[in-house]
């Protein structure tokens, strides 16, 4: 189901002109720590990027920062509804999802109450709703209207530890669930809940990517995994192996390529080359902490997040575990492509 080639190996029939590699890396800085998702208008050329407390705007055909969305604390995510001329921020710390305008960047309402700690958020134009996954306790989906800003629903689901979202466009939203290792399955126009996909041998999904011509699901584990699911069935019908700690997974319909970005500083390039059979072509040295994507399907480019870090302080009993504190003016974008 799997094979394994260096970067030598990438011409597949022809599609790929040779081995991804780092274009470029856009300085962005700022003192504070911490980032997230990353969200692509590869028709406006903005890359909106999740930054601590606000959201940076960059122009991806001059590498410049245009704008920012300021007052999104603890944001994770950025959706765009671009139909309605609206974009959406999910505010983790403060519980809030902020809607702006997509043209001005200012910012129009701040919706409350969405959720525990919310997190990925999507828009999906076949509903045309906003989903804002909430990562806390309880573990819910709230549903907002593009246009008015209105909580329109939610969705209650058995997890513990919701991650990232996806649609199949007819009707079906998926949600990986860290924890309990598994999808949950849900109708985007009755909002039930409708399965619950174990994802073994994979552990610890995160990242999610769909790939709508032959109905797969990629699903980006902790155990180094990357799990492709049949999303009719729900059937594992492939594994192949990624990098460490991934958070990230995008689809390329037009090269049939399956992107994993990894906290361990790689990018996993894989190319689909049947519904159940994948390969890797390459695991891209990028940089520690390049662990979100974004995907440029007009140009094939691919933006990364990253940043320099230091020493993490001891561990205490609250934190068992601390995380190494960015280097500030760190902080910058890596341009993938070939």
């Amino acid at each position: 189901m799997l094979a394994c080639v260096g970067a030598a190996g990438l011409s597949v029939a022809g599609e790929l002109d040779g081995p991804f590699r780092v274009l470029e890396h856009i300085a962005i800085g700022g003192q504070e720590g911490g980032y997230d998702f990353l969200r692509l208008d590869a028709e406006a050329q903005r890359l909106y990027i999740a930054h601590r407390s606000r959201v940076e705007v960059l122009n991806t055909a001059t590498g410049k920062v245009i704008g920012q969305i300021p007052g999104t604390n603890g944001v994770h995510g950025i959706a765009l509804a671009a139909e309605y001329a609206h974009g959406f921020t999910s505010n983790g710390a403060d519980r809030t999802v902020t809607m702006f305008d997509l043209q001005t960047l200012r910012s129009l309402m701040v919706i409350r109450y969405t959720g525990v700690n919310p997190d990925a958020i999507e828009y999906d134009p076949e509903t045309r709703h906003v989903y804002v996954v909430n990562g806390g306790t309880p573990s819910d989906v709230t549903v907002i209207s593009p246009d008015t800003g209105a909580i329109v629903g939610s969705v209650t689901l058995q997890g513990s530890k919701l991650e990232q979202l996806a649609f199949d466009g007819h009707g079906r939203a998926f949600v990986n669930d860290e924890d309990q290792s598994v999808v949950h399955v849900f109708d985007t126009h009755t909002l039930k809940s409708m399965a619950k996909w174990p994802v073994a041998p994979g552990e610890g999904p995160t990242g999610i990517a769909y790939d709508p011509a032959r109905h797969r699901l990629f699903v980006a584990c902790g155990n180094r995994q990357l799990v492709a699911v049949n999303a009719d069935t729900g059937a594992v019908v492939a594994t192949v192996p990624i990098g460490a700690d991934p958070d990230g997974a995008e689809f390329d319909g037009r090269r049939r390529l399956i992107f994993v970005s990894n906290r361990d500083g790689t990018l996993t390039v894989v190319h689909e080359d049947g519904p159940d059979h994948y390969k890797v072509l390459q695991n891209l040295v990028t940089e520690p902490g390049a662990r979100t994507i974004a995907l440029d399907n007009k140009s094939g480019r691919i933006y990364l997040p990253a940043a320099r870090f230091g020493t993490p302080p001891p561990p205490t009993q609250t934190q068992p575990e601390p995380r190494p504190p960015m280097i500030p003016e760190s902080f910058g974008i890596l341009v993938v492509g070939q």
